[in-house]
């Protein structure tokens, strides 16, 4: 800032993704001659290990609005702004690592609207006295630190407040005597017990996320008389048990309903079907059985999770109407019958996640028709028929709709908008306060789950956006690989393992440019590993262990010469590095060959094989001939088996040649 210091008239500065170099001036005795009104000094760490609040800042006294999130700054909180600062209505110091508890001055700020401190080092008990100090809040953002005790019951009663978010620390207690706060997230705490009175009566709701605590009991023991404006219920990875409510069905407005990760049983009621304006359910990692009502098809419906349960029955028409499915988890299941046709009418669908069920049949060719699709895992089932060569013609690239999940964000951060235009009047200028900043980041994340590279692992965010693969693993399909697999030029993963095609390994996955991971093995694969598969630089995990092949194994360079033994065992007449048995001759090129010379590439040397005929066969006959001279009775008996043949073999023609002419007659 030291260009700037004699700028008298000096009022906004903005400063976000940069690297700062530290002043080789102290800045004590340099006093700035501007007021700032606005600063915002965002992402912009310094070059130092260890990063302090700007000097020049111990001078500002009338700061409307103070950014200084993401900068790895050090030491307390510094309470000291509020002090200098009375007039302070934004302060956004999130991702630093000011440590310490949350030191407040007694005098109230009643025009400080916005609070961030999220994702910093501090602890210790919130204040009981943080509503008195900020009457007029509106966001208070207190995540990722690690406060403990008891949240203050006064926060439920600042009617202003629209935002509050104290997840991911250790708060232990929850004690909201009333809430009108319209957004509300408390997960990844150490809350236990029932869930507050005033949780559930609060007709204020639009947004509540509980999940990651210790909640327990069952959801319909609670009078419901709010929740009417819900959006979004999380209540996974809890302690809830019973039967899944019905109550939900009164939410009419419910568009994202979270309650995986508990103890819920039985069937899930038909009265789900009237939750006409869902667009995300998860109910994943339960106890819940019976069939999928056919009648759930919410047309809005994009995301669904029920994977891990114990659901049963085919999959008749549940889903037939939710033509913007982008997600289809229902993995680990006992769902039965084939895959139906009509999933091909799902053109938006990205991720469909079958693995772990007991579908039979052949895997249909509608599947072709999804455009979209870019993970499909259909392994551990019943499947069997020829592989669909169609699938070759989809391109598996990479898809950002699976990784978005931003859902009702809009409606909230325009309530906001009006709040704060309500409460403060208009901003100073344009565009420069820093209104709902990174909120969509507080909202639900999709995560699938896909094996790779031997590994199950979770995608989310950006990597699932990047990630795309096919697993057709551990079923029964037979016939030849489709040479049209080699189009997928974009896939990442691609495992056909524990299965029966045949035929040879298709020399077009050389054209698999961006794959990772490679798994062919547990089949009936013969002939040669095509050599052009070294071409492949991007291949982790290869495998075709434990088929027919023969010849030697491809030449050991780029990621080929990574691959140990183990990715070729069990084809016993496979040879070559890293095999323990070698082969005879050199090779085969990499460099493609033409096809009248496919069948020639062996590694049998032809010449050694009939040189080596030749010399057995002559030794046995000598041999052979040595006994009966030396032995006169084995010579006897030789003679003697030699006239049996020759009478048996004149007998047996005879006898055939007059059936024959009886036949004729």
């Amino acid at each position: 800032m030291k260009p700037f210091l004699n700028h008298s008239s000096l009022k906004f500065f903005s400063s976000e993704n940069n690297r700062l170099v530290t002043e080789p001036v102290a800045f004590d005795n340099l006093i700035p001659k501007f007021q700032l009104v606005f600063f915002r000094l965002s992402s912009s760490p310094t070059s130092e290990a260890l990063n302090v609040i700007p000097d020049f800042l111990y001078y500002q006294l009338d700061l409307r609005a103070l950014d200084l999130s993401h900068n790895n700054i050090t030491g307390m909180f510094p309470s000291w702004l509020l002090k200098n600062n009375t007039r302070l209505e934004q302060l956004y110091l999130s991702a630093n690592f000011f440590v310490g508890t949350l030191q407040l001055q007694d005098h109230p700020y009643s025009n400080m609207v916005e609070l961030d401190i999220s994702n910093n080092n501090m602890s210790g008990q919130i204040s009981k006295d943080i509503c008195l100090i900020f009457p007029n809040l509106w966001t208070l953002r207190m995540a990722k630190n690690g406060f403990t005790g008891c949240i203050p019951s006064c926060l439920g009663n600042i009617s202003s407040l629209l935002f509050l978010d104290l997840s991911n620390n250790q708060l232990s207690t929850v004690q909201l005597e009333q809430l009108t706060i319209p957004v509300l997230k408390l997960s990844n705490n150490s809350l236990g017990g029932q869930i507050p009175t005033s949780v559930f009566n609060s007709s204020t709701s639009q947004f509540l996320y509980l999940n990651g605590n210790n909640f327990s009991g069952q959801i319909s023991d609670f009078p419901l008389y709010g929740w009417k404006e819900l959006n979004v219920l999380d209540l996974s990875n809890n302690q809830f048990s019973g039967m899944l409510p019905r109550i939900f069905v009164n939410f009419t407005d419910l568009r994202v309903l979270d309650l995986s990760k508990n103890h819920y049983k039985g069937p899930i009621p038909k009265d789900f079907c009237k939750l006409g304006r869902l667009q995300y359910l998860d109910l994943s990692e339960n106890n819940l059985s019976g069939y999928i009502p056919s009648c759930f098809s919410p047309p809005p419906l994009t995301h669904v999770h029920l994977s891990k349960n114990r659901l049963s029955g085919p999959l008749t028409y549940g889903f037939f109407n939710s033509s913007y499915l982008v997600t289809m988890d229902l993995r680990d299941n006992s769902l039965t019958g084939s895959i139906p046709n009509w999933i091909g009418n799902h053109s938006s669908l990205s991720v469909l996640l079958l693995r772990a069920n007991h579908f039979d049949g052949e895997l249909p060719v509608q599947l072709c028709l999804l455009e979209q699709l870019s993970i499909l895992d259909v392994s551990q089932n019943q499947l069997s028929g020829p592989l669909p060569s169609c699938l070759g013609n989809l391109t598996f690239k990479e898809s950002s709709q699976k990784a978005r999940m931003d859902l009702g964000a809009s409606i909230v951060l325009e309530s906001m908008e009006k709040a704060y235009y309500k409460t403060m009047g208009p901003p100073l200028v344009d565009s420069v306060y820093l209104l709902g900043k990174d909120f969509r980041l507080n909202f639900t994340e999709e995560v699938i789950e896909f094996r790779t590279k031997n590994m199950y692992y979770g995608y989310k965010g950006n990597i699932l956006s990047y990630m795309s693969g096919i697993d057709l693993s551990n079923n029964n399909f037979g016939g030849a690989i489709p040479q049209e697999f080699g189009n997928l030029s974009e896939i990442r993963s691609l495992n056909l393992s524990h299965n029966n095609p045949t035929e040879s390994i298709p020399a077009t996955f050389s054209n698999l440019k961006q794959i990772e991971s490679l798994d062919l093995s547990y089949n009936n694969l013969n002939g040669v590993i095509p050599p052009q598969l070294t071409e492949i630089t991007t291949l982790e995990v290869f495998s075709v262990a434990h088929n027919n092949l023969s010849g030697w194994t491809p030449e050991r360079k780029y990621q080929f010469g990574t691959f140990d033994e183990s990715c070729y065992e069990g084809n016993p007449f496979l040879c070559g590095p890293p095999l323990r048995n070698n082969c005879s001759v050199e090779p085969v090129s990499s460099q493609p060959v033409p096809d009248d010379e496919q069948g020639d590439v062996g590694f049998i040397d032809m010449e050694f094989f009939y040189i080596s005929f030749g010399v057995c066969y002559t030794v046995v006959v000598m041999t052979i001939a040595a006994v009966l001279y030396i032995n006169p009775y084995w010579r006897r008996r030789w003679l003697y088996f030699i006239e049996d043949c020759i009478d048996t073999c004149y007998y047996f023609m005879v006898a055939s040649f007059r059936k024959f002419s009886n036949f004729r007659r």
